[in-house]
């Protein structure tokens, strides 16, 4: 079994595979003061709430955007599972030709989303990641990574507007039914549901317009993230909705490198 780590902003996902079924997913706060100590206490007690016995752990993959948690999440690996995990970087094997001007400043998981999709589907892709930001990523059928798009994720511009402006309280993120509001808190919900679903429109037709033009067949579009659902219910621009891709990811360059 694997052990693998997908460290964002906001959470930690953690899932468990034994051989390519992914068996138990855990969601962690992420937080860089932790000690090694503080996460492995609560990951070994998921994993004997699980059933789950730590020593039957025989690799970890780390993919993480948060460089001052790395120390203690892997050291944690480290002391409580007795393997060392392989850090998703540069040197790691991923079958991802990346086309950014500097390779290294793409993010991990964009890269990892990219080796799940490209690997799943072996065609022209759009990946929409939902995360703390909301980023768009082209990959060419031959598994270029062409680049892509960054914005602030919805729940990002939801506390901004609560934050910035005195009058605006803080609102559940939904999808209203109408997008006239008849109060503040349903036009709150509006602006910012509906303005990010136009967005997410815009944004793909435009890419697969640059992708189209470069003579790629018309890509596919992959969501993943926590909002992902809530976003694809207001639109047609999405094709696939796949929670796991991350995690699929981390497996699949696991074991293009575990040799």
């Amino acid at each position: 079994m694997i052990l693998v780590l997908d460290v964002g902003n906001t959470n930690i996902v953690l899932g468990v595979y034994d051989n390519r079924e992914l068996i138990s997913v855990w969601r962690l706060s992420t937080d860089s003061k932790r000690t090694a100590d503080e996460y492995g206490v609560q990951v070994i007690d998921l994993f004997l709430q699980s059933k789950l016995k730590p020593e039957d752990i025989t690799g970890s993959i780390i993919s993480s955007v948060v460089p001052t948690i790395m120390y203690s999440l892997e050291h944690m690996i480290i002391k409580y599972f007795q393997v060392s995990p392989i850090i998703v970087g540069p040197g790691v094997r991923t079958g991802i030709n990346v086309k950014y001007d500097n390779p290294r400043e793409v993010g991990a998981d964009r890269i990892v989303n990219a080796v799940a999709a490209h690997e799943i589907y072996n065609r022209s892709l759009i990946i929409i990641d939902f995360g703390t930001a909301t980023t768009f990523c082209a990959v060419t059928s031959a598994g270029d990574y062409l680049g892509g798009a960054i914005c602030p994720g919805i729940k990002i511009s939801s506390s901004a507007l609560f934050e910035m402006a005195a009058k605006l309280p803080r609102v559940e993120i939904i999808r209203p039914q109408n997008i006239i509001g008849k109060n503040t808190v349903s036009s709150m919900q509006s602006g910012i549901v509906y303005g990010y679903i136009g967005q997410v429109d815009y944004i793909v037709k435009k890419m697969k317009m640059e992708m189209m033009d470069l003579g790629e067949e018309e890509p596919l579009v992959i969501a993943t993230g926590g909002l992902a659902k809530l976003i694809n219910e207001g639109t047609k621009s999405i094709d696939i909705i796949d929670s796991v891709l991350t995690l699929t990811g981390l497996r699949l360059i696991y074991e293009k490198n575990k040799e």
